[in-house]
């Protein structure tokens, strides 16, 4: 924590000179996109393998009508198929996964009053109005929805809905395309509600962001909208 929170306090002071009290903000946000950028050979990872599996796919229905009546014996030559063909069917995962700690560490930081014994001077770094360890209820508390620190959340969340939008969209033409997953023959129970519900979950970063400290939010919509644009890139 406190090594983390030095490269937070040493990225500000770069970046002091062009965002001056929101240099913390601006340091988070590079953070991020260092961060992705990172992961980004795991994406395109990623994307050659979702590429690889649908090139599969009509070797799946071959064998999904040839084991028709046998389901364990299907599962197991679709397992053996992506084996022999190298393609990892939990590959997308990897990404997302990845970023995990970064995140956590970050909403750590910004919720602890201490780090190493000492008072934690990051909480008193600011997105204009907005400290960065407060949350929208503390916006809210302070000025209401319109008050300075609740426009940085409007801000916000308008920038969340139009990337969420995008990637609604691009999940809803997705979902459409894939055909039903190996599971017996069958589809899964539910998963047809589970199929149309999924496109819908690109709008929880909504509720993320106005439930975790400042510097997490921006740490999930700088994310987010990189993801946006990174699958616009690598799934065209």
């Amino acid at each position: 924590m406190s090594v983390f929170a030095r490269l937070v306090e040493h990225l500000a002071d770069l970046l002091t000179p062009l965002f001056h009290a929101s240099a913390a903000a601006a340091a988070i946000v590079l953070f991020t996109a260092l961060v992705r950028l990172l992961v980004h050979p795991l994406s395109r990872a990623a994307a050659r393998g979702r590429r690889a599996r649908a090139a599969l796919q009509p070797k799946i229905d071959a064998l999904r009508a040839r084991h028709a009546r046998d389901p364990e014996r299907l599962q197991r030559a679709v397992l053996e198929l992506h084996a022999r063909e190298k393609v990892s069917p939990l590959s997308g995962c990897l990404p997302g996964l990845l970023q995990l700690p970064a995140f956590f560490l970050l909403y750590h930081l910004f919720s602890s009053t201490t780090i190493g014994g000492e008072s934690n001077s990051l909480l008193d770094h600011r997105l204009f109005s907005a400290p960065l360890g407060g949350r929208w209820a503390d916006a809210l508390a302070d000025g209401g929805v319109f008050g300075p620190a609740g426009l940085v959340y409007l801000c916000l969340f308008a920038l969340v809905t139009a990337v969420a939008t995008v990637n609604y969209r691009r999940a809803r033409r997705t979902t459409a395309a894939q055909p039903a997953p190996v599971t017996g023959g069958d589809q899964v129970p539910g998963l047809a509600a589970v199929t149309r519900v999924t496109p819908f979950l690109s709008f929880f970063t909504l509720v993320s962001v106005a439930v975790v400290p400042l510097a997490a939010a921006l740490y999930i919509v700088t994310s987010t909208a990189w993801s946006a644009a990174e699958q616009s890139l690598l799934y065209r």
